[in-house]
């Protein structure tokens, strides 16, 4: 099974910067692909596309098209899709 992203005390996107490409950032938020297979920190399987903000609030323009998990640390929330 694939290294999940451990959340438990915080969120550090350096962290895993060999296998997470950024796809975009603006302001607090950034948009992240991942390489490496890393497995979702809510249910285990590994995701496609990494969402990571600080913002209080973030409005998307699409639903996303595919399953969906939320991850929460005290500073972050991540939006992972399937």
């Amino acid at each position: 099974m694939a290294e999940r992203l451990d959340v438990s005390d915080g969120f550090d996107v350096h962290d895993y910067r060999a296998g997470l490409k950024l796809q975009q950032q603006d302001g607090d938020s950034m948009h992240l692909e991942n390489r490496e297979g890393y497995g979702c920190p809510a249910c285990g399987r590994p995701f496609d596309r990494l969402f990571v903000s600080s913002d209080d609030r973030v409005t998307f323009g699409n639903p996303p098209d595919s399953p969906f998990c939320l991850a929460r640390t005290d500073g972050k929330l991540l939006l992972l899709t399937h």
